[in-house]
């Protein structure tokens, strides 16, 4: 009895740091967490033990990775907040840290972040016809989650520009 308990502390202890080094490498979300655990084979009381002790050492925090995601898909991957949103309600990601992690992209830098992406695509699509290039900006852009009023003042925008 006292050998299984043992082997459990040991077993546990290795798979704390297999987690520590798991969210250490890149930032995670709690769902990320329990899915990991789950592969490796830890359940119930073990678990929470795990996340708890991840979560007191800072491993794991969801308004750190909320804020970093937001952060990352922004300017990496040029995603709009319905977007931004999405995935992270996906990651099962709290109202409180969604709206604090998009409240930290200034509505400057999204609105010219917006109007560079419109006009990257206007110009790849320059040689279509007028109708197909709208249709091809809103597409790509609605695709990556931008709001349909930003699309629309963007794709008028670059209509008028071409008159």
């Amino acid at each position: 009895m006292i050998l299984e308990v043992l082997e459990q502390s040991i077993h546990i202890k290795e798979v704390q740091k297999k987690l520590e080094h798991y969210c250490a490498y890149q930032e995670r979300c709690h769902l990320e967490v329990n899915q990991k655990l789950k592969q490796l084979g830890v359940f119930g009381n073990e678990m929470d033990t795990i996340i708890s002790h991840l979560i007191e050492q800072n491993y794991l925090n969801e308004t750190r990775f909320a804020e970093l995601f937001v952060k990352g898909k922004f300017n990496i991957k040029k995603w709009g907040k319905k977007k931004l949103i999405q995935e992270l309600k996906q990651r099962n990601i709290s109202d409180w840290n969604i709206k604090n992690a998009i409240k930290k992209i200034s509505d400057i830098d999204y609105w010219e972040s917006g109007k560079t992406l419109a006009e990257k695509f206007w110009k790849s699509n320059q040689n279509r016809p007028l109708p197909v290039q709208k249709k091809k900006v809103w597409n790509a852009m609605h695709y990556r989650g931008w709001e349909t009023e930003l699309i629309m003042e963007n794709i008028l925008r670059l209509e008028h520009q071409k008159e």
